[in-house]
């Protein structure tokens, strides 16, 4: 059996405490790459809209990383309002929950044409920049 001993010449360690800081920012607020109205610059939209709106709607949910079936629960249009609110935090687009609420009460396949499009715009564009800035605090 082995028996340990402690060193007889330790030398106390002192670590002073620490605080890590990170920051992220990323580039400057973006604007929606299309208006409401444009539908014709992107006539698959369009039509997907048209003729089969309840599908645009999945579709676009889907592609935003939501479950394909939440526009089916959109009651008052919560659903969208929530979507809208979503997609602009995401790409940094400026605007608030009245904007948006009013948008969908007069416009609401418009808007909806509009996330839709966003979307697959976005997709198809790198991701913006992030800055990570970390800064060790000692104390």
């Amino acid at each position: 059996m082995a028996i340990y001993q402690q060193p007889t010449h330790s030398m106390p360690v002192y670590q002073q405490p620490t605080q890590v800081i990170t920051h992220v920012t990323t580039s400057s607020l973006s604007r929606w790459s299309t208006d409401i109205c444009d539908c014709c610059t992107d006539m698959e939209t369009c039509c997907c809209g048209l003729w089969c709106f309840p599908c645009m709607q999945c579709q676009t949910a889907s592609k935003h990383g939501w479950c394909c079936c939440m526009p089916m629960l959109d009651f008052c249009g919560v659903v969208s309002c929530t979507l809208r609110a979503s997609i602009r935090e995401r790409h940094g687009i400026p605007g608030s929950c009245c904007d948006d609420c009013c948008s969908i009460c007069f416009c609401y396949v418009c808007v909806w044409c509009q996330m839709n499009r966003e979307v697959k715009i976005r997709a198809r564009q790198p991701a913006s920049p992030a800055f990570v800035t970390t800064q060790v605090v000692r104390g």
